[in-house]
Parts: structure tokens; sequence; C-alpha cells
């Protein structure tokens, strides 16, 4: 039918709910490639939606929604994608800043979901002494090789 695919976030602070901040879900970045992950959203409709259903390891369902809210084409300020409904998911998993999600799909559509830990610290000293984290930069495409054809 088409071909396996995936891709994988660097959960940032926010991503994680640490800050606080009530934002709408996971920013994904504009990317070809990584929007190709994802079904495609049409531009000519305020703010397209598509509900995906994912599947964990243990075999749980999750059902994250992948947006586009383009309100900027309508007159508003937003031009962004998101993948929302993620909170549940993140907080059962007890996941950290650092920590990694890969999402893939196989070549018949079905998508699942893996969480991978943090495996070591990437803390630092600053100049006055404080620990730092530093985290790795966000979105990532993986190459998979044989399959879903």
């Amino acid at each position: 039918m088409g071909e396996s695919l995936a891709i994988s976030k660097t959960l940032s602070a926010n991503d994680a709910g640490d800050t606080g901040a009530h934002q709408a879900g996971i920013l994904v970045p504009k990317e070809e490639k990584i929007l190709s992950f994802f079904p495609h959203l049409a531009a000519d409709r305020r703010n397209p939606r598509a509900h995906l259903l994912f599947r964990d390891e243990s075999g749980a369902e999750w059902e994250f929604a992948f947006i586009y809210y383009n309100n900027r084409l309508f007159g508003g300020t937003r031009n962004e994608y998101r993948l929302t409904r993620m909170t549940r998911y993140i907080r059962e998993q007890a996941l950290v800043p650092g920590d990694e999600v890969l999402l893939s799909r196989d070549g018949h559509g079905s998508y699942s979901i893996t969480a991978r830990r943090l495996k070591k610290s990437t803390a630092r000293r600053d100049a006055e002494g404080r620990v730092v984290l530093q985290l790795g930069g966000g979105w990532r495409i993986i190459e998979l090789h044989g399959g879903g054809k």
C-alpha cells in the first residue's frame, strides 16, 4: 500500500509540561519529510485536523490530533502545525525533557508510538554553578529499510 515511515521528537520542557505553559500540543516543523509522515491537511479550510490512532508497545491505543493552525490565512496570526492530545500519554509514561517519542507508520497506514528514556545526563554547570540540562534539537527523520510494500 505505502511505505513505512518513522520520525522522532526529543521532548522539550514545554512538550513535557514542565514549564506550565498552555501550548496547543507539540510544534511540528514545516519540513516536507516530517510533514509527509502525517496526513495532508488542506490549507483552504480553517484549522484543518486529522485524528490519528497510535498503538503503544503494550497494545494500548492513543488518539492524537494533527492540526494545521492556519488562521493567518484567514486574518489571524498563527501558521503552524501541531500534534495535540498527547499530554495524557506523556504523563502516563512519566516522560521528561530529553526523552524521545518515536512515531511510526507501517505500509498499511497503522500508527505506533514508543517512548525512549534519556540514556545519559547531558547536564553541565553554568558560570554561576547552576546545573543546566542541554537537550538535543527536536525532530528527526528515521530511515526505515525493507518493509511495508
